[in-house]
């Protein structure tokens, strides 16, 4: 699975934990998508989660 190229957020590991108090395994994604961003060399494709996108830590593609 890929990262975010910016923040370096990938998937997290935890717990499902019941009512009865059982716990499973479980993996938290993070929201990962591959945009075409402008870099000073040209346009790029990157994968960058929605965080960076919203945030504006890059500048979209036209």
């Amino acid at each position: 699975m890929a990262s975010c190229s910016i923040c370096g957020k990938k998937r997290a590991v935890g717990n499902n934990v019941s009512h009865a108090n059982n716990k499973t395994k479980r993996v938290m994604m993070p929201n990962i998508q591959q945009i075409r961003i402008a870099t000073p060399g040209g346009t790029k494709r990157a994968y960058v989660c929605t965080r960076c996108i919203r945030s504006k830590k890059i500048v979209k593609a036209a």
